[in-house]
């Protein structure tokens, strides 16, 4: 296990990665925000899904989630359909228009990436992705596990409190 002083440098740097997140939000086209950038990107990978699929892959809840999909579909970038199994429901899907700006989207985050690290090696690039996907992977739903503090105060007895 690493160091206090590691750990409380992490900290520092994954504060800063704002920094980075703003850098490619500014190669976003003005009409599509970052938010409406990764519910095109989900509904892309995953495929056809229902809203509260979708919260639960952004990790956010059901009213942000709502926005951001009001805001995709009055561009005309997804596709709402009742869902045959609850008519109460709706499935969400990527459409032509939201496939063609997502890969300019894309298009524009590789750039700005590729210039921002083109001093990196391959292997510096490819070490980095590793560590991302290993950090996301270490904290997996994050909205289902408690951290240290959480579960002190959990464990508490009303006697305790």
């Amino acid at each position: 296990m690493a160091a206090q002083s590691q750990y409380e440098e992490l900290a520092r740097q994954l504060s800063a990665i704002g920094t980075v997140k703003r850098g490619l939000g500014r190669v976003l086209p003005a009409d599509c925000p970052a938010g409406s950038a990764v519910v095109l990107m989900l509904l892309d990978r995953y495929g056809e899904m229902r809203m509260s699929k979708l919260a639960e892959l952004l990790g956010i809840d059901m009213s942000v989630t709502s926005r951001h999909v009001a805001h995709v579909a009055d561009r005309g970038w997804v596709d709402r359909k009742p869902d045959p199994l609850d008519r109460r429901s709706r499935l969400l899907s990527i459409n032509a228009n939201g496939s063609t700006l997502l890969s300019q989207v894309s298009e524009r985050y590789t750039q700005a990436l590729a210039h921002c690290l083109n001093d990196w090696s391959d292997e510096d690039v490819g070490h980095l992705n590793e560590l991302l996907a290993r950090l996301r992977s270490s904290f997996g739903d994050t909205r289902h596990r408690l951290l240290p503090h959480q579960v002190e105060s959990t464990t508490r007895t009303p006697s305790q409190s």
